[in-house]
C-alpha cells in the first residue's frame, strides 16, 4: 500500500514539475473543442398534438362510413408532407423571406420534408413535430400544418365528389340510351312473335304462370265440387214440402219456430259444419224442443189442402244454385288456361328459336336495367354524401396541445458539450504532462535512485533557493494560477454567451 502511495506521489510530482506543459495542452484542447462546439448550429423543435374524432349524425346509408372517414384522415396525413402542401407552408411562414428563386423554394421544401414528422400515437391522436434553426419559424411551420389539416378536412373531397358526379352523369346518359334501344327491340319482338299469346314475359314465364294458375283453379274447382256434392246429399234427405198444412190454414208460432230452426240447421250443414260443431249442437237442441212444442199446437184456420213448401229445402236450393255457378265458372277458367297452355306449347314446338331469342333479349334488357338502377343509386349516394360533407362536420378536429414555442434548442446540448470539452482539456493536460515525465526519466527521491540503480544511496542534498529565486517562483506560481483561472473564466463566459443567445432566439 505504501508503494502505491509513493508511486502516486511521484506521478503527481512529475506532473507538477511540468505544469506549464499541462496548462498549455489544456488551453489548446479547450480552445479547439470550444471552437468545434460553436460551429454546431442550434436546432429547435416545436410539437403539437391533434385529435381527430370520427363522427356523423347521418346513417351509413348516405355513404359516409367509419372506414371512409379513416381513409380520409390517412390521406390528409400523407398529403400534408407532399411538395404541394409544403410549398404552401413555405409561402405562409417567415421562410418566404428567404426565398428569392425557384431553387431556393425547392431547397426549403426539401428541408421541410426532412424536418417534419407526423406520427399516430394512438387511435385518432396525431403528433406533428417540426425542427429548424429558428424557434419562431419552427412554431409557424407546425401551425401552418394544422391549418392545412383543417382546410383539407373541410374541402378535400369536394373536387372528388364533383368529378364523380360528372362521370356518373355521363354513364347514366349512355346507359339510358342503351336501355331505350333494348326496350324498343324487346317491344318489336313481342309485337312480331308474342302479340297473340296470352300472358306477359318470356314464353317460359308465360307457361309457368299458366301452369301455376291451372293448379290453383284445379284446387278451387275440387273444393267447389265437393261443396256441391254435400249440398246435393243434404237436399236428397230433406223434403220439399211440410205435410199437414192446408192452403186455407196457417201455422202457429211453435211450428213457425220449428221451420226457422230447421232452415238454420240446413244452412250450417251447407256451410260445411260438422255434427260436433258448437253451432250445430246448439241448433239440434233447439230443434228437439221446437218439435215437442209443435206437436201439441193446433192448426189455425181452414181444413187440409196442399202441403206448404219447406223453408230448409228452399235455402239449400239457393246454396245449390250458388255452388253450381261457382263450379261452372271454375270449369270455364280451367278450359281457358288449358287453351293458353296448348297455344304456348304449339308456339314452342313450331319455332323453338323464338324462345332462345326472347330469353337473350330479356336477359340483356334486365342487365341494362339493373346497371342503370345501380348507377342511379350510386349517384344519389355520392350527391347526398357531398351535401353531408358540405353542411355537416364529418370529422371533429381538436388541438390537444397547441404548437409549442421552443426556448431551449433540442440539439445540441451546448452547456453539456462545453463542460465536456473543459473536462477533456484538463484531462489532456494532465495526461500530456505525465507522458512527458515518463519520456524524460528523473529521480525525484533517493529511494527512487536506489531502486533503479541497485546501489545504496548514502544521502541526498535538497535544493536551496536564494531570496530572489523564491520571489520569482512565487511570481510564476501567481501567473500559473491566473492562467488556470482564465481557463475557468473562459468556460463561464461561453456559458453566459449561450444563455444570452437562447434568450435572444426566444
Amino acid at each position: 500500500m505504501n508503494g502505491l502511495f509513493d508511486e502516486l506521489r511521484l506521478a503527481a510530482y512529475a506532473i507538477w514539475t511540468r505544469r506549464w506543459i499541462a496548462l498549455g495542452l489544456a488551453w489548446g484542447v479547450a480552445l479547439l473543442g470550444w471552437l468545434v462546439v460553436a460551429q454546431i448550429p442550434n436546432t429547435y423543435e416545436s410539437r403539437a398534438r391533434v385529435f381527430v374524432q370520427m363522427q356523423t349524425v347521418l346513417p351509413n346509408a348516405v355513404g359516409i362510413t367509419a372506414a371512409d372517414q379513416q381513409k380520409d384522415v390517412d390521406t390528409i396525413r400523407q398529403t400534408l408532407t407532399s411538395a404541394t402542401s409544403l410549398t404552401k407552408v413555405v409561402r405562409g411562414t417567415d421562410l418566404a423571406k428567404t426565398v428569392k428563386t425557384d431553387r431556393d423554394l425547392t431547397d426549403r421544401v426539401v428541408g421541410l420534408q426532412r424536418a417534419i414528422k407526423i406520427t399516430a400515437q394512438q387511435d385518432n391522436l396525431f403528433e406533428i413535430v417540426a425542427t429548424g434553426a429558428s424557434p419562431r419559424v419552427t412554431r409557424q411551420v407546425v401551425q401552418k400544418l394544422i391549418d392545412l389539416f383543417v382546410e383539407q378536412n373541410v374541402s378535400g373531397d369536394r373536387d372528388e365528389t364533383s368529378q364523380s358526379l360528372t362521370f356518373l352523369d355521363a354513364q347514366l346518359a349512355a346507359r339510358q340510351q342503351q336501355l331505350s334501344d333494348a326496350d324498343a327491340k324487346r317491344t318489336d319482338f313481342q309485337n312480331r312473335y308474342l302479340g297473340s299469346l296470352p300472358g306477359t314475359g318470356t314464353l317460359t314465364d308465360r307457361m309457368g304462370a299458366a301452369r301455376s294458375a291451372m293448379a290453383q283453379v284445379d284446387s278451387d274447382l275440387a273444393a267447389a265440387q265437393s261443396g256441391l256434392a254435400a249440398v246435393n246429399g243434404q237436399m236428397a234427405g230433406t223434403p220439399s214440402n211440410v205435410p199437414g198444412v192446408g192452403v186455407g190454414g196457417s201455422m202457429g208460432p211453435a211450428r213457425a219456430r220449428l221451420n226457422a230452426i230447421q232452415g238454420q240447421l240446413a244452412d250450417a250443414r251447407a256451410r260445411g259444419y260438422t255434427e260436433n260443431h258448437p253451432d250445430v249442437v246448439a241448433l239440434r237442441g233447439q230443434l228437439a224442443a221446437a218439435q215437442a212444442a209443435a206437436k201439441g199446437e193446433p192448426l189455425v184456420g181452414g181444413g187440409g189442402g196442399t202441403a206448404a213448401s219447406n223453408p230448409a229445402y228452399l235455402s239449400m236450393r239457393s246454396i245449390q244454385a250458388e255452388k253450381q255457378a261457382q263450379v261452372a265458372a271454375l270449369s270455364a277458367r280451367r278450359a281457358q288456361l288449358q287453351s293458353d297452355l296448348d297455344t304456348i306449347t304449339a308456339k314452342l314446338s313450331g319455332n323453338p328459336q323464338v324462345a332462345a331469342e326472347q330469353s337473350k333479349i330479356e336477359n340483356d334488357y334486365q342487365v341494362l336495367k339493373d346497371s342503370y338502377a345501380k348507377l342511379l343509386s350510386d349517384r344519389e349516394a355520392i350527391k347526398l354524401r357531398g351535401q353531408a360533407q358540405s353542411q355537416t362536420d364529418s370529422i371533429k378536429f381538436s388541438v390537444i396541445d397547441p404548437p409549442s414555442a421552443p426556448r431551449v434548442p433540442a440539439s445540441p446540448n451546448r452547456p453539456l458539450l462545453l463542460t465536456g470539452v473543459l473536462v477533456a482539456a484538463l484531462g489532456a493536460g494532465v495526461a500530456g504532462a505525465f507522458v512527458f515525465g515518463q519520456l524524460k526519466t528523473t529521480f525525484p527521491t533517493a529511494s527512487r535512485l536506489e531502486k533503479v540503480s541497485g546501489m545504496p544511496v548514502i544521502g541526498s542534498i535538497g535544493q536551496m533557493y536564494r531570496p530572489d529565486q523564491i520571489a520569482a517562483r512565487r511570481r510564476m506560481l501567481f501567473y500559473y494560477g491566473g492562467a488556470v483561472a482564465g481557463l475557468g473564466v473562459a468556460y463561464v463566459g461561453l456559458l453566459g454567451v449561450e444563455m444570452l443567445q437562447r434568450g435572444l432566439a426566444a
